[in-house]
Order: structure tokens, then sequence, then C-alpha cells
């Protein structure tokens, strides 16, 4: 697997684990009986964006490893 390859596959992988982890962790303003007013309830009332971003970059870099692990040697044996 080339360089270019590698970081397309990165990039599709971070946003595959950005979109998995989103949801964790989320409490809506609902829940905590907190509602800002001009906001939607289901708001999150924090969304813990900073680490979910690590989340996904660590994410994506296991999926990266695995998928050259798989790829490279695909390609040595057919000669891509």
């Amino acid at each position: 697997m080339n360089l270019v390859g590698g970081v397309v596959i990165f990039i599709i992988s971070w946003w595959m684990c950005l979109f998995a982890v989103l949801p964790i962790g989320v409490r809506g303003q609902f829940e905590d009986g907190e509602v800002v007013e001009g906001t939607e309830e289901g708001a999150p009332t924090h969304h813990m964006m900073p680490k979910k971003l690590v989340w996904a970059t660590i994410g994506a870099a296991i999926c990266t490893v695995v998928a050259g692990l798989i790829i490279t040697p695909l390609l040595q044996a057919y000669g891509g």
C-alpha cells in the first residue's frame, strides 16, 4: 500500500470512527432538566467533542494499520 492509499484509508476510517463515537455519552437537555431558552430539548448538554476526536483518530489509526496488514500481502502476491 502506497502513501496516498494509506492516507485515503485513514481519512475514510476517521470519518467512520467519528460517526461511531458521536452518540456515546451524549445526554440531552431534557434528561438533565435544564433546557436553555431557544434551544431544542434534545440538544446535548456536553458534547465532549475533543475527546471524541481523539478516539476517532485512535480508531482510524488502528483501522489503517489493519487494512495495511491485509492489503500489502495481497498486493505483493498478485503483483499490484
